[in-house]
Parts: structure tokens; sequence; C-alpha cells
């Protein structure tokens, strides 16, 4: 399939646009898009969520936590995290046959190798149950169903959301003696538990390079423009936690340092923001229960 082209008076139109930091849909450079984030949708699993970007980009993550055998590279005493980003073939026609393959392996890899690493947030030791034998595997998949820029923003920003939503069942475990342990679950909803250090998962923030200055949530004619991307992966408390640049442009070292404090501080900001809109939605959920209101969720089945 052939490229989406872009023609040279819409990239010129883009780039004075992006110097005078008024962008076509008059946002500034450094301007999100509108961001919903919906949780809880997907009974079916241990955890979700839903974001959407403005009126396009549109991703659901759901988490479901299985007990698993420990990897003997992980010294034994840690869990696992394992991801799948999948684009719907409805969300563009780029997407309708094998053509979203390799698109789908470039976001699943860099979904995972933040969460599986050391700034990631989450803390593995703690889903081990059984040192060197069972530990709990949390599995992340992201659908997306509408694609309008900036994709892999999105996705961390559900899947961090999914993560608060997600509870885990309490286990008591048994030492047999003679190095033997048994575990039981727990079938109790209300002695589930938030993963610890889903506050710490970092967000990423995906900066594009157009003419000699760059923006963020780029939309698809903007991405067309972007002659260099830089993700940067930041947790709640600016932390750098990750970093990635593709494209075939070349960043100036003091480009390069601007963008990557721009991003640290941006990511901190917004993570402030997120942070609140779930805190909100949760005391309300829990208010209206506690009333003996019926409260369902319907969200992205009403959508």
């Amino acid at each position: 399939m052939p490229a989406p082209l872009i023609s040279p008076s819409e990239r010129d139109y883009i780039t004075k646009s992006v110097q005078a930091n008024l962008r076509a849909d008059g946002r500034t450079r450094l301007d999100y898009r509108q961001i919903v984030l919906e949780t809880g949708l997907i009974s079916q699993t241990s955890g979700s969520a839903r974001c959407r970007l403005g009126e396009g980009t549109d991703v659901l993550v759901g988490v479901k936590v299985e007990i698993g055998q420990v990897d003997i590279d992980s010294a034994g005493n840690r869990g696992k995290v394992v991801c799948n980003v999948e684009c719907s073939p409805s969300a563009s026609q780029q997407f309708e046959g094998r053509g979203a393959d390799e698109l789908n392996n470039e976001l699943t890899q860099a979904l995972e190798r933040v969460l599986n690493g050391a700034q990631g947030g989450l803390n593995l030791e703690k889903l081990c149950i059984i040192q060197g034998q069972q530990c709990w595997v949390v599995y992340i998949d992201a659908i997306i169903l509408d694609s309008a820029g900036n994709l892999l923003d999105a996705i961390f920003i559900a899947t961090r959301a999914a993560l608060f939503n997600t509870r885990v069942p309490k286990t008591i475990v048994q030492d047999l003696g003679d190095g033997q342990f048994e575990f039981e679950l727990l079938d109790d909803v209300e002695s589930a538990e938030r993963i610890e250090g889903w506050d710490h998962v970092p967000i990423g923030i995906t900066l594009n390079k157009i003419g000699s200055r760059y923006i963020i949530d780029a939309t698809p004619l903007e991405e067309l423009c972007t002659e260099a991307k830089l993700v940067v992966a930041v947790n709640r408390k600016g932390h750098l936690c990750g970093l990635q640049k593709s494209a075939d442009g070349g960043i100036e070292p003091s480009l390069l340092t601007e963008m990557v404090q721009t991003a640290k501080s941006l990511g901190q900001s917004l993570i402030k923001q997120l942070d609140d809109q779930l805190e909100r939605e949760e005391i309300d959920f829990n208010a209206r229960r506690a009333r003996g209101e019926h409260v369902e969720k319907l969200g992205f089945f009403a959508a």
C-alpha cells in the first residue's frame, strides 16, 4: 500500500505554522488535544481504561492478571508484564490486512520495554507469589479503535489508567517445610489489592521536530511533516525513564536537551492532571455505590 502523501503547499503551511507557534487546529506547539479518560469499562478484565485525544485517536486497554511461572533469569523473585498492541482495521485504511503488523510490533515493544525496565514503575518483586515458582503475570492488551496521530502517548496514558483500575486477588502463602509451599487465593473482591507501583508507571511524551522547532500530540498531517521524532518516558516525579528517537532527521544537541527537559516538565504536569481525574472518578463511583445507587460503567459499550 502506498504511503500517505502530503502536498508541498500543505507541508510549507504546517512548517510555518509550527514556527509561528499557532497550529492549524488553534493549538500552540506544546498543547495536547482534550484528553478524555474512562476506567472500568470491560467486566471480563482485572482492569481497563479508554483514552481519547480530541475527536481523533481512541485507545482501549485491558489488563488481566494470571498466575504463571517465574522466569529463571529474573532471579526467581519477579513477576512479569506482557504487552500486546493491535490496530483495529476499522481505525485506518493503513491497518487493513497485514498493513499494521510493523506498527503493532513497534508499539508493543516500546510499551513492554518501558514497563519491564528498571524505571517501569511496577514493583515486579511484589508480584512474585512463591520465589522460584509462581508469580503474577500482568497481561496488557491495547487496541487502537481510531487513529488520528500520537498513538503511543494515548497507549501509555490508557495503560497507566488501566493499571490504576486493576485489582490483584490477595494470596496467602503457607510454608509446608522442606522448601515446600502452597498458596491460597482469596475470593473476596474487597480484599483484592491494587498493583503496587502503578502510580510510578511513566507516560510517554512524543515530540515531533518540524523545521527548527518541535510539537507534541501531532496530528496525522503533522506527523507526515516530522523530520525527527523523540519519545520521552517520564514518571510522576519528572524522572527520565526511557528515551527513543525515530525518523531519519537529526536533532541538534542543544535542541535535544531542550526537548527532553520540556517533555519531563510536561509529563509531570500531565500525570498530576490525569491522576486527579482518576481519583475524582473513583471517589464519585464509590460514593454512588455507598448510597445504594445502581452504578454500571457503560463507557465503551455505549459509544
